[in-house]
C-alpha cells in the first residue's frame, strides 16, 4: 500500500482536532475551564493545519479522483458531497463557537458548543472514510492541480 504523504498528514490533523474536541468536552464537564479553553484552541489549530495542507495540496498538486469501481462511484460522490457540506457547516459553527467562547458570550457558546462538537466528530469520521476510499481501499484515480486545470498547463 502506497499512501500519499500530504493527504495522510492532513487526515492526521483532522483526527487530532476531533480527539482534542473530545478531550476539551470532557474537561468542561469537569469544570476545568482553563484546560478546556487551551485544548479547544489546540483543536482549532489542528483543524486550521488540516485546512492549510488540504487547500495547498488542492491548489498546487490537485485533488485525487475516485479510483474505485465505477458501479460505486455515484455513492462515493454522494458521500463526498455530504462530507463537504458537513465539514463546511462544522467549520463555520466552530468559528462561531470559539468566537463566542473567547468573547465571553457563554450563553451562546454553551448552546452551540455541543452541537458543534457532534458535527465535528462526524466531519472527522466522514473525512477518514473519504481518505480510506481514495487511498487505502482503492488506488487513487487521476490527480490534477487546480492551477493546471484552470490554466490548461
Amino acid at each position: 500500500m502506497n499512501v500519499p504523504f500530504l493527504p495522510t498528514l492532513s487526515t492526521f490533523f483532522i483526527v487530532l482536532s476531533a480527539i482534542l474536541v473530545a478531550i476539551g468536552w470532557k474537561l468542561i464537564l469537569l469544570r476545568k475551564i482553563d484546560a478546556h479553553k487551551k485544548t479547544m484552541i489546540a483543536a482549532a489549530v489542528a483543524a486550521v493545519l488540516f485546512f492549510i495542507i488540504y487547500a495547498s495540496r488542492t491548489i498546487f498538486v490537485g485533488n485525487t479522483a475516485f479510483g474505485g469501481p465505477e458501479n460505486i462511484k455515484v455513492y462515493y460522490t454522494a458521500f463526498l458531497i455530504f462530507h463537504i457540506a458537513l465539514s463546511t457547516t462544522g467549520a463555520v459553527m466552530g468559528i462561531m463557537t470559539i468566537n463566542w467562547g473567547l468573547k465571553d458570550k457563554l450563553d451562546k457558546h454553551r448552546k452551540i458548543g455541543p452541537i458543534t462538537g457532534i458535527v465535528w466528530f462526524f466531519t472527522a469520521i466522514t473525512g477518514v472514510a473519504v481518505y480510506l476510499l481514495l487511498y487505502v481501499f482503492y488506488e487513487g484515480g487521476e490527480t490534477t492541480s487546480m492551477i493546471k486545470a484552470i490554466l490548461g498547463i
